[in-house]
């Protein structure tokens, strides 16, 4: 069972490529084939538009364009619903590549519909080859989606979507300038026919993609469930929340509307213009100039303008610059004036040159900005409501603004024609200031969502939504405007705003919340001022000092005179040496004396110090503490460092914790032995974990040392563990240090097993912000995460087998019985690894919702526990883990295994020298009972693993080897008795006492 290598390439120029477009290795191949799906399909469906638009234009003109997007907006929404009742009754992988194949076949019959010249055959087909079109793009946009969701888990797809979706952007360059030269060879007709052909060679590459990584994709039928947030009110929603959903679903609508008009006056100014074949290589040089700007834009620029001015002012960039193009073009048309550059051709006027412009830029930043910006707008819900409003606005909202844009778009004609006949210009004037009314519209929603964007953040900061994992998905200025706005106006709720405030803009933080103080309550003044104090302000002194003025609590009083210190370098010390009475309270004498103890003169600095002796070494256990913490706030402890001694030995447990923060403040190395040994106490583990994770690098060694000891108590090392843990999280978060620590914690899951495996699995799964999850994923890679999971199925595989081969039938007796339950219990522990390794690979909720249907003992839920693995795993070895959840024989069980783990029956003695000889995989209990049953037995079991378990770190295994060979060899345990009589564990000294006896 030996573990691959974490993944290496071969040719480090392969490995620099990866990391310059941010991949992994193992993502690489699937990256590279669902890009080459994507651009090959889209090519062939950007060869069919050109060709159905350049046909259309000529049989019917732009005038019917608003028939067919009423059309397709009726088509377009009953794909939708076809499109998932087919996912209800086959297979996904069958219906991706079905759907592939269906969208391109019909495209060889339009072909021949084209060469058809009887009766209306040639008209109706070009009438039906366009809105075939559109049916094809959402048909391929839910195929791309769906197979990369599959291929691609929510952290995967963060990384190799934007590369899978530039296939598009590819696509526009690759076939926009192909087309000339392929209507010169074949023919305006013949184009729709090579479309064809590329998209049948995509669905070829889907094929490939399907039957390679079939473990992707289920085996059975799709089935809906959901996952609701019971504290969150989807029937009721909050006024916050309709606030943000109504212009969100304005943005969208609004969007597609303007999409839909400014394509409508394009085709028409195409139509005026220009010929069929004319058309279609203007669109072709068109779309491929357009597609170099998309990548340029989509690669290099729409990250950087979202980082530099937004979310929403990003979003802004589309409608504004429709709104000046379109005023521009209202007025040259209103002084009527129709430019014509005596170079150019006579048919590029002012007005073509105008749309041609607007749809340049509406499709330059719809696709870059646009599409970048879209998908977080909806991270602003709570996730039980996020799915239903995307699919909602996705799929029933923009397909009905299709239909409803063209019935607008005729009634307008309708109505211009009837009130103006004959006069065309007023018609193109109306247009336009239509495409003006509603890019001035959608500016209008987008204001209104930022608006209450940040509003809806703070409602999920509040119920413990937002964390700092997630900020950095969000319009943090627009969220933090909110916070600031929140805390002044809005007592209620303000110390998740001040939490927040310190997540997202630290530094500003003073500024912000001194002005507050005042009218704050004692616990949100001490939280306030400790958010203040790492970053203090000189120009918040005055809101200090009057917070001092009001006389309020010493742990407020005591914070406030520190924060005073820190932002007044020349601060009187007359200011402070009052507070050293000892009729003060020893909270703020303590911080008195030591703030003295860093700026004082060096008689100041004798009485600081004498208070401190005093406080040290009193009676009471307030004194004794308060004075302890003074010594990690100063620089220098000088004569105080000979305290330390006593207050690790001090009878109060808050003192001796207390103490082990002064070494870990001020990192006195001789004493980080007292830091290991505080961990092996109950009482004081918590505070040495924290003192030695404070150390950073310096106390990695030890803790290496400490948690690789199988000598050492489990809970010792499990503390060792976390604070390797926690150190690696702090490293990772303030780019201090080196990542040793998490490398060594991740390094250790490729050698441990069993109990300290699961509990590295479990600390790391516990990182906030996935730092852990990230860390086994850069190192180790997705292919030794699935060795592991494959390992852990390997020795369940030997379980299954023991458990066969040591039924009741062939061996009985309370140590058999014993050995039964301890291998039983083995394997949920097994499983459970499984489960824990899979949140490394996949949404832990979706792993959770699974693991809880399956601890059901309803036939019902078990099913759907396992038809959610179904949906979510696309590891090698799915088939088998499912069916060994199922609740099936041992013997089923092990035939799913059987490519994993051949099963061959054994004796009793000959299985039990098999789970012998994998001991360093067995838990202690089951290996012991090896022993007790074996001499129960009278089995004869290798010398050589005997004696190698008689060096076991657990007291009760050796024990269980000692029971054996004095039975099974007692020579052999008469001469190991003198030494076993001095066994650290009491039991086996006993046992061998009793056997001298």
């Amino acid at each position: 069972m030996k573990l691959p290598s974490p993944t290496r390439l071969k040719g480090d120029w392969v490995r620099t490529i990866l990391e310059w477009v941010n991949l992994r290795p193992e993502e690489g191949e699937r990256t590279l084939l669902m890009f080459a799906f994507h651009t090959t399909t889209s090519i062939g469906l950007l060869w069919l538009e050109y060709s159905a638009i350049a046909l259309f234009l000529e049989k019917y003109g732009a005038k019917w364009l608003p028939v067919i997007y009423i059309a397709s907006s009726v088509i377009c929404s009953g794909l939708g619903v076809l499109y998932s009742w087919l996912q209800s009754i086959l297979p996904l992988r069958s219906v991706l590549v079905a759907i592939a194949i269906l969208a391109a076949l019909p495209l060889l019959v339009f072909r021949l519909g084209l060469e058809i010249e009887y009766g209306y055959i040639t008209v109706v087909t070009i009438f039906l080859l366009r809105l075939w079109m559109d049916a094809v793009y959402i048909l391929n946009d839910l195929n791309s989606q769906v197979a990369a969701n599959q291929l691609f888990n929510i952290r995967e797809i963060k990384r190799t979507y934007p590369l899978i979706s530039s296939g598009l952007l590819v696509a526009d360059v690759l076939s926009g300038f192909s087309l000339p030269l392929l209507l010169l060879l074949v023919g305006l007709n013949n184009v729709v026919a090579f479309g064809s052909g590329m998209m049948l060679l995509g669905a070829l590459i889907l094929v490939y993609l399907c039957q390679h990584y079939q473990q992707a994709f289920p085996n059975s039928p799709a089935r809906q469930w959901e996952e609701m947030e019971p504290d969150f009110a989807v029937r009721q929603p909050s006024q916050s929340l309709r606030r943000y959903v109504i212009p969100l679903f304005a943005f969208f609508i609004l969007g597609e509307a303007l999409y839909l008009l400014i394509e409508f006056q394009y085709m028409g100014q195409l139509e005026d213009k220009l010929d069929s074949s004319a058309i279609a290589g203007f669109l072709g040089i068109f779309s491929g100039t357009l597609g170099l700007f998309e990548l340029v834009t989509q690669w290099f620029i729409s990250s950087r303008v979202i980082d530099r001015f937004g979310l929403f002012l990003s979003a802004m960039v589309l409608p504004g610059s429709l709104s000046v193009i379109g005023l521009v073009t209202l007025a040259n048309m209103a002084s009527w004036l129709n430019f014509n550059i005596g170079l150019l051709p006579s048919w590029i006027t002012g007005l073509f040159i105008s749309v041609v412009l607007l749809r340049f830029v509406d499709e330059l930043l719809r696709f870059t900005l646009i599409a970048s910006v879209q998908p977080v707008l909806f991270q602003a819900l709570p996730s039980g409501l996020r799915s239903v409003v995307q699919t909602t606005v996705q799929g029933i909202a923009k397909p009905m603004t299709t239909g409803i844009t063209g019935l607008g778009i005729l009634a307008t004609i309708g109505l211009l024609d009837w009130a103006f006949p004959n006069f065309e210009p007023l018609r193109h004037w109306v247009f336009i200031l239509m495409v003006v009314i509603f890019a001035l519209l959608w500016l209008l929603s987008t204001w209104l969502m930022r608006a209450n964007y940040g509003s809806l953040l703070l409602i999920n900061a509040e119920q413990g939504r937002l964390g700092s994992a997630n900020t950095n998905l969000l319009d943090t200025k627009t969220v933090f405007e909110e916070a600031v706005k929140r805390l002044k106006t809005e007592p209620k709720n303000r110390s998740a705003y001040i939490q927040l405030l310190y997540q997202m803009a630290p530094e500003k933080a003073s500024k912000v919340l001194s002005p507050l103080l005042g009218e704050m309550s004692t616990d949100l003044q001490r939280q306030s001022l400790e958010v203040m104090l790492p970053y203090p302000n000189p120009d918040c002194l005055k809101d200090v000092s009057g917070l001092i003025d009001q006389r309020p609590p010493v742990e407020v009083l005591a914070l406030a005179l520190r924060y005073l210190w820190l932002a007044q370098e020349d601060l009187n010390i007359r200011t402070i040496k009052p507070y050293l009475q000892p009729a003060v309270d020893p909270t703020v004498r303590a911080t008195a004396a030591a703030l003295i103890m860093g700026r004082g003169t060096p008689k100041e600095k004798f009485e600081a110090v004498k208070t401190l002796r005093r406080m040290l070494t009193s009676k009471k256990e307030q004194e004794r503490l308060m004075g302890t913490r003074a010594l990690a706030e100063m620089d220098y402890l000088e004569s105080l460092v000979v305290y330390i001694d006593d207050l690790l030995r001090d009878k109060s447990l808050k003192v001796r914790c207390a103490c082990l923060e002064v070494i870990a403040a001020k990192r006195f190395e001789k004493y980080y032995p007292s830091l290991v040994k505080a961990l092996y106490y109950t009482s004081t583990r918590n505070a040495a974990r924290m003192a030695l994770v404070k150390q950073g690098d310096e106390a990695i060694p030890l803790l290496r040392v400490l948690s690789e000891d199988i000598h050492k108590p489990d809970p010792v090392r499990r503390q060792a563990w976390m604070a390797l843990g926690e150190i690696g999280r702090l490293q990772a978060i303030t780019q201090k240090g080196t990542p040793e620590a998490m490398k060594h914690l991740v390094q250790q899951l490729m050698s441990s097993w069993g109990t300290t495996r699961r509990n590295i699995l479990t600390i790391l799964l516990k990182i906030p912000g996935e730092v852990g999850i990230e860390a086994v994923m850069n190192e180790l890679g997705r292919r030794v995460v699935e060795a592991l999971i494959e390992q852990e199925l390997m020795f369940l595989g030997q379980i299954y087998g023991a458990l066969l081969d040591l039924t009741s039938k062939k061996i009985a007796g309370l140590e058999a019985d014993l050995l039964r339950q301890g291998l039983n219990d083995l394997q949920q522990d097994l499983v459970e690894v499984c489960f824990l390794l899979m949140k490394f690979l996949y949404p832990s909720s979706a792993i959770k919702a699974a693991e809880f249907n399956l601890a059901s003992h309803s036939r019902s839920n078990i099913a759907l526990g396992l038809e959610i693995l179904d949906n979510t795993l696309d590891i090698p070895n799915k088939k088998a883990f499912l069916s060994i959840l199922d609740r099936r024989s041992l013997k089923e069980k092990l035939a799913a295994l059987v490519d994993l783990v051949p099963y061959q029956p054994m004796s009793v003695s000959d299985r039990l020298r098999r789970l012998i000889e994998l001991r360093h995989f067995l838990s202690d209990w089951p290996l012991a009972c090896c022993f007790h049953v074996a001499r129960a037995a009278h089995c004869s079991l290798a010398p050589a693993a005997a004696m190698s378990c008689l060096r076991h770190p657990t007291g009760f295994v050796r024990e269980a080897v000692v029971a054996y060979l004095k039975e099974m060899s007692p020579r052999a345990c008469a001469e190991l008795l003198p030494v076993l009589r001095n066994d650290p564990d009491p039991l086996v000294a006993a046992q061998a006492q009793e056997i001298i006896g």
